[in-house]
């Protein structure tokens, strides 16, 4: 193969990694809290029920997780140019994959934080606990198993999203699928893009699961 080839989809690992663990990065410095917020304030068995603040960020995240990618992204361009300055490449790829992850992490938060046995949680209050300490060393401790899970599902949809951006001007190896693989008709670059971003979910999927057995006490 052509040693051009060959670093032009070494760059397309780089970069599909670089949009991929930046973009994940991102969005759950936003998806965390709201998930947290989701669960404090369920009306069922939150710490701070209200169902305004429930309900307004229960649409919120519902419309935002039925939004198309490809048509999301190209919806937030003028953010993207304003964050970035262009809309173009693997950077910009960064700015719709961290919005259309937040309301998929919230959920993923919301669900792993659901979980959590009610009784530890009333038993945490009956001790004194702040609300802080409940969140910090029951709510987030008790769950960390499924938010490495959480993490694990939220990093392969990443990827996917990065990939699919290939179409409108993303970098990464979807760039080169679509690019070389797709429009010049290279059924052998298009093979091995395909196979790399198998064996980089496969990677992400075995450390998460890997992680996730040194946390979970139960199989301690």
């Amino acid at each position: 193969m052509d040693p051009k080839i060959i670093n032009l989809i070494g760059n397309g690992i780089l970069e599909s990694l670089y949009m991929t663990i930046i973009s994940t990065l991102a969005s759950y410095l936003i998806g965390l809290p709201l998930g947290i917020i989701l669960t404090l304030t369920n009306s069922k068995k939150g710490l701070y029920p209200n169902k305004a603040i429930y309900r307004v960020l229960d649409v919120i995240i519902n419309v935002g997780r039925s939004v198309p990618f490809l048509i999301l992204m190209v919806a937030i361009i003028p953010l993207t140019r304003l964050v970035v300055g262009t809309a173009i490449g693997a950077s910009a790829t960064i700015v719709p994959l961290t919005v259309a992850a937040i309301p998929f992490i919230a959920r993923l938060v919301e669900q792993s934080l659901d979980e959590v046995e009610h009784g530890v949680i009333e038993a945490a209050e009956a001790m004194g606990a702040s609300p802080r300490q409940i969140i910090v060393h029951v709510y987030l401790k008790e769950a960390m198993p499924s938010l490495i899970l959480g993490a694990t599902i939220a990093l392969t949809t990443i990827l996917g999203y990065s990939a699919m951006a290939g179409f409108v001007g993303g970098g990464g190896l979807g760039a080169i699928a679509i690019n070389y693989g797709f429009y010049r008709y290279d059924k052998l670059i298009m093979l091995i893009t395909v196979v790399l971003l198998v064996i980089i979910v496969i990677v992400f999927q075995n450390t998460g699961l890997w992680i996730n057995k040194k946390y979970d006490h139960r199989h301690q």
